[in-house]
């Protein structure tokens, strides 16, 4: 019922003041719809420091965002209604709801970043369901493929989404002939035939 929403999963830390500066943040920023903070992440019990690959940006992320979830869902804080008027998150995602929500939003918005290490974020326990579910590539296929034929894309959006497309489809095809699903590694080959054909269409 509030103006703001922010999530925490449940291997996940606030640290002190997290939420008053995130909003002290919007106060002052009053355009940003959405913003993130930056995170200290903990891997089996001993502090690490994330790849470069996984640096925080803020503005315009979305062909940042297409590779990976640069995004962590308990760092961020957005507005009520503009989570409504996005849709939420696809709960047919069993896995990577998040990374689908994001893309959605960044195709449009600007997403503020707050460079504080205010959330701890821990990995590598046995039950974590990032560890428990085989291909999940797959569903961040999907969500490439929801918004492949989006009016919202211009041509180096759409391009460099479908080249991402491409890899992401190749990659699950070799994995699925490694754990002998050839019948699917077959349909993503195709996939991926698809969509070369539709970026050699691209002007």
């Amino acid at each position: 019922h509030g103006e703001w929403i922010c999530f925490l999963d449940s291997d996940d830390l606030w640290k002190p003041r997290k939420l008053e500066i995130q909003k002290e943040f919007h106060e002052t920023n009053t355009d940003l719809q959405i913003s993130q903070t930056d995170e200290i992440w903990i891997r089996n019990g001993k502090r690490v420091n994330p790849m470069k690959k996984h640096k925080k940006y803020g503005g315009d992320v979305f062909l940042r965002s297409l590779p990976l979830c640069l995004i962590t869902p308990s760092s961020v804080m957005l507005r009520r209604e503009f989570f409504q008027e996005i849709g939420g998150f696809d709960e047919t995602f069993p896995v990577c709801e998040d990374y689908d929500l994001w893309i959605r939003i960044t195709v449009r918005y600007p997403v503020g970043l707050i460079e504080n290490k205010l959330v701890v974020k821990y990995g590598g326990h046995a039950d974590q369901l990032s560890c428990a579910l085989y291909g999940m590539d797959r569903f961040r296929i999907k969500a490439l493929e929801k918004m492949a034929d989006s009016p919202l894309l211009d041509q180096n959006k759409k391009r460099e989404l479908l080249k991402e497309l491409i890899r992401k489809c190749i990659i699950y095809a070799k994995g699925g002939f490694k754990h002998n699903k050839g019948e699917e590694a077959q349909t993503y080959y195709n996939k991926a035939a698809q969509y070369t054909d539709q970026l050699k269409g691209l002007v």
